[in-house]
């Protein structure tokens, strides 16, 4: 089994001065590749320059995570791709447990390694955490992570087991399954597409696993931070994107309800002050309007099963139960 590791950048010289070192010295087992989507710094040449071993995958425009993994996965032979955000460091033997994982078990089919934070390497990672799990309303949430409450890493996850959805920032998946599921959703750009993959995946049997023996250490929000109001937009918009594409049954009430909870959310963007949070919802919500006749087009043709979700609110266990961690 092959493994390509595939390291999507835009303008992130810095982030790959950094942190390509780390992913050279310990993948050994892989090809390196970065996929560059049309920078404009010197990013390329200094790969080039500096890390000849690495080749070199020319996207002509940045698409966002979502196209720029796609075109950049198409002419790939090797059996695994691993998409690896530019602003990780790995560990030694980081790639073996994975290796493992997916000759042993067959029918694994996308697997995401221990996310911890490069900042602050005792604690979990926002962007994937220990897995990633949904509620009914296609809120996502992770074990090690709710909303903003980040768990300190004390072996609680130390498993390996079956989640909902794998985090893109360290991102496994078979080349055949990933061809199948006709890759990313591009309308996404960026920001939960890999949850809709999933989401999809798990809609046609597919396995999503969470190998705690492979970890890695993530910056988090290196391209977009948590506090420009365009990663609030892309969040929003997509998730209601992927509930309106992949949920089971009749979905008028559930979009309803969800709906009406991103308004809170909303409300409290307003009381905290955050007036472009509060518009990026908005905004979300029309782009969701004008796209729902395609999306609905698209609903037509997903498979779909039940059991998706943990049935509870995670809005309502974590603001209302208190309930803090997984």
């Amino acid at each position: 089994m092959k493994i390509a590791v595939v390291i999507l950048n835009w303008n992130g010289k810095e982030l790959l001065q950094k942190f390509l070192p780390s992913v050279i010295s310990y993948s050994e087992e892989a090809n390196i590749y970065v996929a560059d989507n049309a920078s404009t710094d010197a990013s390329v040449a200094f790969v080039k320059t500096n890390f000849p071993q690495i080749k070199i995958i020319q996207n002509t425009q940045n698409g966002g995570y979502a196209q720029g993994y796609n075109e950049a996965l198409k002419h790939l032979k090797e059996d695994v791709f691993c998409l690896l955000n530019s602003d990780i460091e790995v560990t030694p033997n980081w790639l073996k447990p994975i290796y493992a994982e997916f000759t042993t078990h067959k029918d694994t089919a996308i697997i995401q390694p221990k996310i911890l934070d490069y900042k602050s390497k005792d604690h979990f990672e926002y962007a994937g955490a220990a897995g990633g799990f949904i509620d009914k309303y296609a809120y996502p949430y992770c074990r090690g992570r709710i909303f903003n409450t980040i768990e300190k890493d004390e072996g609680q996850y130390n498993d390996s087991s079956s989640i909902f959805w794998a985090s893109g920032a360290c991102f496994f998946i078979r080349k055949d399954v990933f061809q199948n599921l006709e890759g990313f959703d591009t309308s996404f750009f960026a920001h939960m597409e890999e949850i809709d993959l999933c989401w999809r995946a798990f809609n046609r049997d597919y396995q999503v696993r969470y190998v705690s023996q492979s970890s890695v250490y993530h910056v988090g929000g290196a391209t977009l931070k948590s506090t420009n109001p365009k990663k609030t937009y892309l969040n929003f918009r997509n998730s209601l994107f992927t509930l309106t594409k992949n949920a089971p049954g009749p979905i008028f009430f559930l979009l309803l309800s969800r709906l009406a909870l991103d308004g809170l959310a909303g409300i409290k963007f307003l009381l905290e002050l955050k007036f472009g949070h509060f518009l990026a919802i908005f905004k979300a919500h029309f782009s969701f309007y004008s796209n729902l006749p395609k999306l609905l087009n698209t609903r037509k043709s997903n498979p779909k099963k039940n059991n998706y979700y943990n049935k509870t609110s995670i809005v309502w266990s974590y603001y209302i139960k208190g309930r803090k961690v997984f």
